[in-house]
């Protein structure tokens, strides 16, 4: 049976009502998790009044080393 780890990242957003990502650099995160061998199972939005989005929560997972 395998067995997985997680990990929950979450990625806050600028700006005066939220919703501002610093696309790149989220980007070279990514990468690196990926390296490390995380892969991304979810990722969603906070999303606040009017559709502004105070933060970005992403779900990795990877299997289990013993």
């Amino acid at each position: 049976m395998e067995h997985f780890e997680y990990k929950v990242v979450v990625y806050d957003t600028t700006g005066f009502f939220g919703g501002n990502v610093d696309v790149r650099q989220v980007e070279i995160q990514l990468n690196l998790l990926g390296d490390e061998g995380w892969e991304m199972v979810s990722c969603t939005s906070t999303n606040q009044s009017y559709g502004a989005t105070k933060s970005v929560v992403c779900i990795f997972k990877r299997r289990r080393e013993y």
